[in-house]
């Protein structure tokens, strides 16, 4: 029963009605920008800054898990109801460590542990958790049972898991430099150990070979026997997993340092094998455009020995009176950052159509790849710049900074952001 004032109703016999009030939804903040695309809920969640989000329905309900940027913990929306998200649990982790990652499947949730640096509010002289990945039972979905921890001596960054005997780290271990690549085994979640590991040249400290930046941000995106690693510097990778003890690197495609920082030139990487493509992009870092240009575009991987760059995305315009600079000079980062990625969950949308992109100050950008050579912008949003800080980032401006996108498979797009809350949006277009 839906009722304006939003109440629930509970039948005592034939017609007994006890009635107890709700909170009212957030009210969605006015001054958003956008080209068919239009915001139906909003959640502030001031206490907690949510970050990457993963889904799980339960009982007709359906929850939303996010980590967040700086909040030390995890926590708990129910978004049901796309008009009224609610958060209902924040989860307390280990003080000045970083909880940047979470992911989910058959009833497990691998949460990311990470030393948090003076940038991102971490005290180099208090402690920090050396734990690399706790692992959360969700067999009660609101009230997680933490089951499993795995340690790596150096944290995790972004991590997967697909379900199954394996989760896929990007793991920062002593003695080498980056994450590296590393496949885990929790068939028996309480006892996670090893059972493979993935190093591009100059990674491991020692190598004769010069260090290239390389770096699995994360996650690998994993179909199959084929794992699809981002590699920051060392550019993006296709690799053989068909035997964890010895990862296969089959090919590569360098994108050098011709495109944003070095370190990250490959951020995030979404294959979609039946129509031979991968999406790549690179992570913007530095404020207002003080770097080199970053892309997001199509990789034909039709010959997974031979993968090629085959289109870019096209830069984001500026909103209708603002300056042409005006991405570069409003404050903050500009250029793509997160896909809609976790296409393993049955929640999440899989349209290999479409991508969905956050763009940091430029918003959310969604293109059309239906023509591989020739992708086409057909919507964006670009909410209010928020108007408290909640963390230390972007140093300068207080401008908005679009960080996650995740689309549900009714068609709601979820979008966090630093220094504000979740949007929830709809796209509107053909």
């Amino acid at each position: 029963m839906t009722v304006t004032n939003r109440v629930w109703t509970v039948v005592v016999g034939v017609l007994c009605f006890v009635l107890a009030p709700l909170a009212a939804a957030d009210p969605i903040p006015a001054g958003a920008r956008g080209e068919n695309i239009e915001a139906i809920g909003y959640v502030d969640a001031p206490n907690a800054s949510p970050f990457k989000m993963t889904l799980l329905e339960s009982d007709g309900r359906w929850y939303m898990y996010t980590s967040n940027l700086f909040h030390r913990g995890w926590t708990i929306f129910d978004v049901t109801d796309p008009t009224d998200p609610t958060m209902v649990k924040f989860i307390d982790g280990p003080d000045n460590t970083g909880t940047w990652q979470v992911d989910l499947a058959d009833g497990l949730l691998i949460a990311s542990l990470d030393r948090l640096s003076e940038t991102w509010g971490g005290d180099p002289d208090q402690p920090y958790a050396t734990d690399a990945v706790w692992i959360w039972s969700l067999d009660d979905p609101l009230n997680p049972e933490h089951i499993g921890t795995f340690t790596t001596g150096g944290g995790t960054h972004r991590n997967a898991y697909f379900g199954g005997d394996y989760m896929h780290l990007a793991a920062n271990l002593p003695g080498y430099r980056g994450e590296v690549y590393m496949i885990v085994d929790i068939s028996d979640p309480t006892n996670p150990r090893e059972v493979g590991r993935f190093a591009t040249e100059g990674m491991k400290e020692g190598d004769e070979a010069p260090y290239d930046l390389g770096r699995l941000h994360g996650p690998a995106d994993v179909r199959g026997d084929l794992a699809f690693l981002p590699m920051g510097g060392s550019g993006f990778i296709i690799a053989d997993i068909s035997d964890p003890a010895n990862i296969a690197e089959l090919s590569r495609l360098d994108f050098g340092p011709l495109f944003g920082p070095t370190h990250l030139s490959v951020h995030t990487t979404t294959p979609y094998l039946e129509r031979d493509l991968a999406i790549v992009n690179s992570e913007a870092i530095a404020e207002e455009c003080n770097e080199a240009l970053n892309f997001a575009g199509l990789v034909d991987i039709a010959d997974l020995e031979a993968p090629r760059l085959i289109s870019a995305f096209p830069l984001p315009q500026p909103p209708a009176g603002e300056r042409p600079d005006y991405f570069c000079t409003h404050g903050g980062r500009f250029g793509p950052h997160n896909q809609n990625q976790l296409q393993h969950n049955p929640l999440v949308e899989n349209q290999t159509d479409r991508v969905y992109l956050t763009y940091f100050n430029a918003g959310l950008r969604i293109y059309d790849i239906s023509t591989p050579r020739n992708p086409q912008e057909v919507g964006w949003f670009v909410p209010p710049d928020p108007t408290v800080r909640r963390g230390p980032l972007p140093r300068g401006a207080l401008a908005l900074q679009s960080e996650d996108v995740l689309v549900d498979t009714r068609g709601n797009i979820f979008v966090s952001h630093k220094n504000q809350g979740i949007w929830v949006l709809r796209y509107t277009g053909d």
